[in-house]
């Protein structure tokens, strides 16, 4: 009994409770990440996402720091920029949203490689199976899919990374658009952010802010319902304001309220193509015009890029009274061949053997690049400064560009699933700080970010006038002394850390810097402040 007493006062060995705290250590924190990935699948998802995103963020630095040349950059954009993209189609998500975010070129941040190859998640995401389609309908309506439509073609007119788009006809015969969510896509969205926004803040904490009132925005997404309300409201401002209806600035699609549902969407059918599909259309017209390829067009268009960067200028396409005046001399030459051709046709187009002319139509004639963005900043504009509810998210595979086969290039302007709204009092704080920026009025920019809620630890006024700029106005050499955005943002936040941002215009931050990127791929650079 003696042994038996001795065994039982034997002291715990040291590594049991150690080794029993790692694993309830370990196993907190699966179920942290777990949780904050948004489960089992959110949690592969960011491991993924990071077995890419820490190697080439790595790489990168690398050869900022070896300061590489230009071939080197070309090559390692265009291997990481196809990895990246593989890897967006393989996740899709939101992972897919940011994809069009490079695409759209935010602040003119990203290289032209990584634009080109990213461009195909504008609006070619790959679409999910009809039958998966079928049952989110018959699931919302809760009845069959033919009882709510008429008709309803099968293949998708797009795809993007929260649901897709098909078109319908309705019992009473109206053509009509139909957007269906894709089912679990927001436990995967949050899940996809936070991953982000983690990444963030190890590589880029610069940018923490503005991906956080991003998710909050994003957030909006997932319920069509309330798009569809939204989509109402900026629509009747817009006809209130005279700038949306045929003949006007833009067309914005009509929702059918009795039809919206927190999965589904159903809107009035705008018929046009993406704007980006038709400006490249535009571009291998005047090609043709010209007597050259779409690839030498392409080429005397860098070129000249190149020329106007040597000479420390920044190339600029046509304006838009200058883009009217060559418009109406193509026409005017199009209409004296059409009548010679016509002619011909009928004198002895008809007999066999012989040519018969074409006869072109207004189609044919260039776009007006710079009235497009003009129009564009100028609705925007209204939309934020007026009406203080706008489009978050007005990336190039959001807008349409309608009645380019009849010679008359309309916006058309969709999606609004984000839509942030400014009380009235930021209102006008933010429109006197954009007087203020167009009138270069450097103290009036400082005081008036510091009235929105700028602060940074020193508050340096350079500082704070520069980001005024870049977040607001606009984005050039001159403002940025030739470093990329991202360098330039990040000198600024070594100088002076920043504290808070004005949240409640991060939103306005970035549709001004989408708008600004639009332009600049057009050659159609614009100073949003001017511009309101």
């Amino acid at each position: 009994s003696s042994a038996k007493h001795q065994t039982s006062k034997q002291p715990i060995p040291l590594y049991i409770p150690i080794v029993g705290g790692l694993v309830i250590t370990v196993a907190g924190g699966i179920k942290y990440l777990h949780d904050l990935f948004g489960g089992t699948e959110g949690l592969l998802r960011s491991v993924s996402f990071y077995s890419i995103a820490l190697p080439k963020y790595a790489e990168y630095r690398y050869h900022q720091y070896l300061e590489s040349p230009q071939h080197i950059w070309d090559k390692v954009d265009q291997e990481t920029s196809l990895t990246a993209l593989d890897k967006m189609l393989e996740l899709k998500g939101f992972y897919i949203k940011t994809g069009q975010i490079c695409a759209s070129n935010i602040g003119n941040a990203f290289p032209k490689i990584w634009i080109e190859t990213l461009s195909v998640l504008q609006d070619q995401v790959p679409a999910k199976d009809m039958q998966v389609v079928r049952e989110i309908i018959e699931s919302e309506y809760g009845r069959p899919l033919e009882k709510v439509f008429a008709s309803f073609e099968d293949t998708p007119i797009g795809a993007a990374s929260i649901g897709q788009v098909h078109r319908a006809t309705l019992m009473d015969g109206t053509r009509v658009v139909v957007k269906v969510m894709y089912p679990e896509v927001e436990q995967l969205f949050r899940g996809d952010v936070r991953t982000i926004r983690l990444f963030a803040q190890i590589a880029q904490p610069v940018h923490v802010p503005a991906i956080e009132e991003i998710e909050k925005q994003f957030m909006n997404e997932f319920d069509y319902k309330k798009e569809a309300q939204q989509l109402k409201e900026v629509r009747a401002n817009l006809i209130k304001a005279g700038l949306e209806g045929e003949g006007k600035l833009c067309r914005v699609p009509k929702p059918y309220m009795e039809l919206a549902t927190k999965r589904v969407l159903v809107m009035e059918e705008l018929k046009g193509d993406k704007l980006q599909v038709e400006l490249k259309k535009d571009l291998e017209r005047n090609a043709k015009r010209m007597g050259k390829t779409l690839q030498e067009l392409v080429t005397d268009i860098e070129t000249k890029e190149a020329e106007a960067k040597a000479k420390g200028e920044h190339f600029q396409g046509p304006s838009a009274t200058e883009y009217e005046r060559l418009i109406g001399m193509a026409n005017s030459k199009r209409r004296a061949e059409n009548a010679w051709n016509l002619l011909h046709n009928v004198a002895i187009g008809w007999i066999p053997g012989m040519e018969y002319k074409e006869i072109q139509s207004r189609g044919e004639l260039p776009i007006n690049h710079a009235k497009l963005i003009d129009d564009l900043v100028y609705i925007h504009g209204h939309e934020v400064c007026v009406n203080g509810k706008f489009n978050g998210d007005a990336h190039p595979g959001n807008i349409l560009l309608l009645g380019v086969p009849e010679g008359k290039p309309q916006l058309g302007l969709i999606d609004y699933g984000q839509v942030p709204v400014l009380s009235k009092k930021t209102r006008i704080i933010f429109c006197k700080l954009i007087v203020a920026l167009a009138e270069d009025n450097r103290a009036e920019i400082v005081r008036l970010m510091k009235e929105a809620g700028y602060k940074s630890k020193y508050m340096a006024e350079e500082n704070i006038y520069k980001y005024a700029k870049v977040g607001y106005d606009e984005d050039n050499d001159a403002l940025t002394g030739g470093d990329h955005i991202q360098i330039f943002m990040e000198k600024l936040q070594s100088k002076d850390p920043i504290e808070t941002l004005p949240r409640s215009l991060l939103m306005v931050s970035r549709c001004s810097t989408m708008l600004r990127g639009l332009g600049h791929a057009v050659h159609q650079s614009r100073s949003i402040a001017h511009a309101w």
